[in-house]
C-alpha cells in the first residue's frame, strides 16, 4: 500500500481524468542551485526525464516528501548546457544546433506545498506541435526549495549592528530533463580514448569519451567487467544514468572502480559497455576493450 497521500489540484480541468503514482528515485541537492546529478534530501520525483515521441502528448510527474517537515517548491522551464566534461550550466540562448522545449511544454501546478509523506502530481502537456521543426528538442524542470518565511507574531533576533555578517540559506534545488523528438530522429555512440590510472590508495579509475553522432540525445547506463587472463569475468563498476546530450558531440567520463580482492589490475582486459536503459531487455549502444598493460 503506498503510504503516500496523494494531494490534487487541478481546478482549469486541463488535465482531468490523469492518472498519478508515486515512485521512488534520490533527488539532487546543492546551494542555490542544482543540476542533474545523483540525487538526495526529502523530495522524490519520477521520472527522472521526460520524453515526449510518436503520439505521446501527456505525462505525469509525481513528487514525494519524504521528511518529517512541510516544503514548498516553486517549478520552472531552464535552459541547460552540457560540458564536454559532463559538467552542466544554464544558458539563455541555445547553442548551435541545440533547440529549446520549454515553449512547446505547459504544465500544472507551477508551486506545490507538500506535508510530510504527502504526494502530489505535476500534469504535462504537449502543444503547439505543428509549430516542431525535425530534431530533439530539450529544456529542463527546476524544481526549487522556497525557503519558510519568519512565522507572524515570532520574535525577531536582534543583530549585532557593530559588526558585518553574511548568512548564507542553503536553497535545494532538482532538475529534470524534458525532452521532444519531432520526425525522423537518430544516434549513434562510440566509446574511444579509454585509460587507466591508478589513483590514492592504489584506487582504480577508468577514462574514456563517448562520441555521439545523429540529432538526438544518447541515454544509458554502463557496466565495466575485468577479463583475467585465464577468462574470469568480474564486474567491477556501474554506472547508471549517463546522458551524453545535444548538440554535443563528445563527452568525456571517468570513474572509479571496485578494488575487490583478486582483481588484478596490472593485468588484464577491461570491457565497457553502455546500455539503454530498459526493464525488459537493454539496447546496447557501445562497447569498447582496453588491454591492460602495466
Amino acid at each position: 500500500m503506498n503510504r503516500y497521500r496523494k494531494k490534487t489540484t487541478d481546478p482549469s480541468g486541463l488535465f482531468h481524468g490523469w492518472k498519478s503514482a508515486v515512485i521512488f528515485i534520490t533527488a539532487a541537492l546543492a546551494l542555490i542551485y542544482a543540476y542533474p546529478a545523483s540525487a538526495q534530501g526529502d523530495l522524490m520525483i519520477t521520472p527522472r526525464r521526460i520524453v515526449f515521441e510518436g503520439n505521446k502528448r501527456t505525462v505525469d510527474i509525481n513528487l514525494a516528501n519524504t521528511g518529517n517537515d512541510s516544503a514548498s517548491y516553486a517549478i520552472s522551464l531552464v535552459q541547460i548546457r552540457m560540458l564536454e566534461n559532463g559538467g552542466f550550466e544554464t544558458i539563455t540562448e541555445p547553442d548551435p544546433g541545440q533547440m529549446f522545449a520549454d515553449r512547446f511544454v505547459r504544465f500544472f501546478p507551477r508551486s506545490v506545498t507538500l506535508g510530510p509523506n504527502e504526494a502530489q502530481v505535476v500534469k504535462v502537456q504537449l502543444y503547439r506541435t505543428s509549430e516542431l521543426q525535425t530534431g530533439e528538442y530539450r529544456s529542463h524542470f527546476y524544481f526549487r526549495a522556497v525557503p519558510k518565511k519568519q512565522a507572524l507574531g515570532e520574535p525577531e533576533t536582534l543583530a549585532d549592528t557593530s559588526t558585518f555578517s553574511v548568512r548564507l540559506t542553503p536553497i535545494f534545488g532538482i532538475t529534470i530533463p524534458v525532452i521532444i523528438r519531432n520526425g525522423e530522429t537518430s544516434a549513434s555512440v562510440t566509446l574511444s580514448d579509454l585509460a587507466l590510472t591508478m589513483g590514492n590508495n592504489n584506487q582504480p579509475r577508468l577514462s574514456f569519451v563517448f562520441n555521439r553522432t545523429g540529432n538526438m540525445s544518447v541515454y544509458g547506463d554502463i557496466s565495466v567487467d575485468h577479463i583475467s587472463d585465464k577468462g574470469t569475468v568480474t564486474s567491477v563498476g556501474i554506472a547508471n544514468g549517463v546522458a551524453v546530450y545535444t548538440p554535443n558531440s563528445i563527452r568525456k567520463f571517468q570513474m572509479d572502480l571496485d578494488n575487490q580482492h583478486g582483481v588484478d589490475y596490472s593485468k588484464g582486459t577491461l570491457r565497457v559497455i553502455y546500455s539503454a536503459s530498459s526493464d525488459v531487455k537493454p539496447a546496447r549502444l557501445a562497447e569498447a576493450e582496453l588491454a591492460i598493460q602495466r
